[in-house]
């Protein structure tokens, strides 16, 4: 009878200390479960989208998104950080003990198991707060995604520009050449006596655009070294097929709703709004710091006939009322600060907002400008000097003249219209729409629909 009950009391204290999983580490599981599947399917390396040169920016930002160290690296700390839950719910391991008393001979041998026991609701408290330490882990790895989404999108935006305007500064110099052919043409002819100054200015102005055009060429060099560390390829890594991306304006919501999707969705607020949690969870543990702990076991001594069984028991006295008030005021004061940092983040946000809102309606409006008036009143007086120069009453020099009008032109063009995109791109990062449909993340019942 003494032998069963030694073999059936660790078995009740070890059932004792055993602890089924929250809904909310269930959930946590199941949301690195179901990113795993993609970033890792069968355990190795994730189905990566074929480039090719027609591919789309969305097939390109899937690549990157399931490529990237960085995401990956995020993804190991969340996966961590939910691992790290059951531990801290859990009680401490059992102790194995030894006594044993020795003279001439050995007069007693008592070996034993011992285990501390929490109290239930300390332990729920820290489960707890290791769940809401992994549910920061995961908005880390949300916006480790999303940052890296927008950085493929701006390398996108780099390497359309700087393609663009590496042709422009080929139109530009075939523009002036060509003006500089009419110019000396009118001069050795005697008609343009005094367009001297004006071959010097077309001398001076081919040189300049032919110096523009090779810092583009290296300009275009960096935005693909650029876009192709974007998508998580080392230098040593061969090269991926290089886009012919063209920059367009994203068309964006209304002031409001994008206000309201950050407040929903941005990723450093929502970071923050999980580190309330976990401040929050933190002083339910403390509050728990008064409650006792115990340690219950039992040393058999297998020398004696009949068997002596020794139990034993310990119990923590929290009396030290000073150390239980500083260690729950320190966790109010965390949760205070947590709290504090999220109204601040809110402020900064909207003032992130107006100022982004403020360069996207900036570039519209000159965009609205250079397509309405602009550009057609340029096309409207190279017609006009056209007529001239059939009628004999204008120089054919004037044309290639406005058609470097309008090629300058142009060139402004595409510098707002860039300076525009990464507005927007930053708008989408602010509300969490960068990524595309597909993207390694679990979904997210706060977030609303991506523009």
């Amino acid at each position: 009878m003494r032998c069963f009950r030694l073999t059936v009391l660790p078995l009740v204290l070890l059932l004792a200390g055993c602890v089924s999983a929250s809904r909310e580490e269930q959930a946590a599981r199941e949301q690195v479960r179901q990113t795993g599947a993609q970033l890792h399917p069968a355990g190795g390396r994730p189905d990566l989208p074929v480039l090719t040169a027609d591919s789309s920016l969305a097939d390109y930002l899937r690549y990157a998104l399931l490529n990237h160290p960085q995401v990956e690296a995020a993804y190991d700390d969340w996966r961590g950080a939910v691992l790290a839950i059951a531990p801290a719910r859990a009680l401490p391991d059992p102790q194995f003990t030894f006594q044993a008393d020795i003279a001439e001979t050995v007069t007693s041998f008592m070996p034993g198991l011992m285990f501390d026991f929490m109290a239930p609701g300390k332990r729920a408290a820290m489960g707890r707060e290791a769940t809401a330490a992994s549910n920061v882990a995961y908005r880390t790895y949300t916006a480790a995604v999303l940052r890296v989404a927008a950085d493929v999108r701006k390398a996108w935006i780099e390497l359309a520009y700087a393609g663009d305007v590496h042709g422009l500064y080929r139109e530009t110099i075939t523009a002036v050449d060509t003006a500089l052919a009419l110019t000396n043409a009118e001069y050795a002819t005697g008609r343009g006596m005094g367009n001297f100054e004006k071959q010097v200015r077309l001398q001076n102005l081919a040189a300049q655009h032919h110096a523009h055009h090779a810092a583009v060429a290296d300009r275009l060099v960096a935005a693909r070294a650029q876009f192709k560390s974007a998508l998580g390829l080392s230098p040593a890594d061969a090269d991926p097929p290089w886009p012919l991306p063209t920059l367009t304006v994203t068309p964006l919501p209304p002031a409001q709703e994008l206000w309201q999707r950050t407040l929903a969705a941005n990723p450093g607020l929502a970071q923050m709004r999980a580190m309330v949690d976990m401040a929050v969870a933190g002083v339910d543990v403390a509050r728990k710091a008064g409650t006792p702990d115990f340690t219950l076991g039992a040393m058999a001594d297998l020398k004696m006939n009949p068997l002596m069984v020794r139990p034993t028991a310990t119990v923590t006295l929290p009396i030290w009322r000073e150390k239980i008030r500083a260690l729950l005021g320190s966790a109010e004061a965390r949760r205070d600060a947590a709290v504090a940092r999220v109204s601040a983040e809110q402020l900064n946000l909207a003032a992130e907002l107006a100022q982004m809102l403020y360069m996207v309606n900036e570039s519209d409006r000159m965009l609205a400008y250079m397509d309405g008036s602009a550009l057609p009143n340029l096309d409207r007086s190279m017609a006009s000097v056209a007529a001239g120069v059939e009628s004999g009453m204008a120089s054919p020099a004037m044309i290639s003249e406005i058609q470097l009008m309008a090629i300058e032109m142009r060139h402004e063009r595409l510098d707002v219209l860039r300076s525009r995109e990464i507005a927007a791109t930053d708008l989408m990062l602010l509300t969490a729409s960068v990524a595309p449909t597909g993207a390694p993340l679990p979904p997210d019942p706060a977030a609303p629909p991506s523009f």
